[in-house]
């Protein structure tokens, strides 16, 4: 696939403490390349579910407009949207279908009617299905099998791994993207949005489980054998953390975030005894003298409780320190605390590392992209060229290529065709080479006034 006939494809990552937008297109390395970035406070959002849509929309908005600041050129009007919240359920089905032509090989159309009919699982009354994930195919007698197309067989199935959501938060997402003059391409569970952007191919084979710690919920996806097996939203987050500290120790909720990511650690027991951290005292009353050691353990104590429900879901699904040779990955905001991989080998008897979104992306990305917290926007991209790639395939093995006659007529004049053909794509190239450029200055500028690294 060539630079020209790439997509610009863009995510858009509702959070409970952020709101990003993310442009971007894959070069022909197979790589991101960041054509736009722009990011705001969230204020509307309460553990991942949208509940003053107007304060989403202003902070959509607000995304959007740094988006364009860092690229005047871009035009958004169509966006692929994380949801997550302690809403989303996840079930486990099988389905079946008997071919009409058991003789011929297996086609595409066919696993996608496959996969369509599952959304037709009964699911309680108010909730609606978000995704439809196969998980292992089966034709005739033959199980276990990864890619059924070019099978043959009387009977085609799977056990499919289905999520759903809650009506009124799936519609109230869609209705502040709306109003924000945006289309949502496609809603996207949060954590294989994550998964797939930290993840390799080795990941999924060796059994992961990967925990994106964002603001308001904790989410997690669980692969084994190439397989998603599970996926959880944990109704707890960085806010929660920032929520124990404010109350426990009688702070400001800003001076607590400060304290948490300036000298919170996810062990108690690696905080120094004797630090304290002064805090100036509000409208003329005495500072106040934090011990950092009593900061740790307030950290410690609600990211155990957010570990011990990873170690829970993985039981459920039968799955211990032994299945999993990943381990887990960390990402997300909430990864970058000091000493959580410790915590988390500690409590899951898994490895662990954090998970960087660097894999994915072209060389000359944007240094602030990096961080574990752009890990479900950028993933939200590689979603979009996933559907992209998957639709181009099949629309190449639908239409085969006609070839052009040596002769063609126009209104009864006789044209020859003897000449090789033109490449019409030169000024095409060009326009998008200054494109590139003028975007990359933009990019710098905007950096510089935040004091931010800028693009190497």
């Amino acid at each position: 696939m060539s630079l020209n006939e790439a997509p610009i494809i863009v995510g858009l990552d509702i959070g409970t403490t952020k709101i990003a937008a993310i442009a971007g297109r894959k070069n022909e390395h197979g790589k991101l390349e960041i054509l736009g970035f722009g990011r705001a406070n969230s204020n509307g959002v309460q553990h991942g579910q949208v509940l003053n849509i107007d304060q989403t929309i202003k902070a959509i908005q607000q995304a959007l407009q740094n988006c364009y600041e860092s690229n005047p050129d871009l035009e958004i009007t169509e966006v692929y949207v994380g949801i997550a919240g302690h809403h989303i359920k996840s079930l486990q089905t099988r389905g079946d279908m008997v071919r009409q032509d058991s003789e011929n090989e297996i086609q595409r159309w066919e696993i996608d009617q496959l996969i369509e009919n599952q959304r037709k699982t009964f699911i309680p009354a108010g909730d609606q299905i978000i995704d439809v994930i196969p998980q292992d195919f089966h034709v005739d007698n033959i199980q276990n099998i990864k890619e059924p197309c070019g099978y043959n067989g009387v009977k085609v199935g799977a056990n499919f791994h289905i999520i759903t959501g809650d009506r009124n938060a799936i519609r109230n997402i869609n209705r502040a993207v709306e109003k924000s003059n945006l289309k949502t391409k496609d809603l996207v569970l949060q954590p294989l949005a994550s998964a797939s952007a930290v993840m390799s191919d080795i990941d999924m084979e060796a059994g992961v489980a990967i925990l994106d710690i964002g603001g308001g919920t904790s989410d997690l996806a669980v692969f084994y054998e190439g397989i998603l097996k599970h996926t959880a939203v944990i109704p707890f987050g960085g806010e929660n953390i920032t929520n124990d500290i404010r109350m426990g120790l009688g702070v400001l909720k800003s001076q607590a975030e400060a304290m948490k990511v300036q000298f919170g650690s996810a062990l108690a027991d690696e905080a120094k005894a004797n630090a304290f951290i002064t805090i100036p005292g509000l409208k003329g009353m005495p500072a106040k003298e934090i011990s950092v050691k009593n900061l740790s353990q307030i950290i410690q104590a609600r990211m155990s409780e957010i570990l011990d429900f990873v170690s829970y879901h993985l039981k459920q699904v039968g799955l211990d320190g032994r299945a999993l040779n990943g381990g887990v990955i960390l990402t997300g905001g909430g990864a970058q605390l000091k000493h959580l991989i410790q915590l988390t080998e500690y409590a899951t008897g898994l490895n662990a590392r954090i998970g960087y979104p660097n894999e994915h992306l072209a060389p000359n990305h944007i240094e602030e992209l990096k961080k574990p917290m752009y890990s479900t926007c950028l993933g939200l991209i590689l979603k979009g060229y996933s559907d992209y790639e998957h639709k181009y395939k099949e629309f190449n093995e639908k239409y085969k290529k006609v070839e052009v006659p040596k002769k063609l007529t126009v209104d009864k004049t006789e044209i020859t065709n003897t000449q090789e053909p033109i490449n019409v794509n030169i000024e095409d190239r060009v326009r998008k080479m200054k494109f590139w450029d003028k975007f990359k200055h933009n990019l710098i500028e905007l950096f510089k006034e935040e004091e931010d690294q800028v693009i190497k």
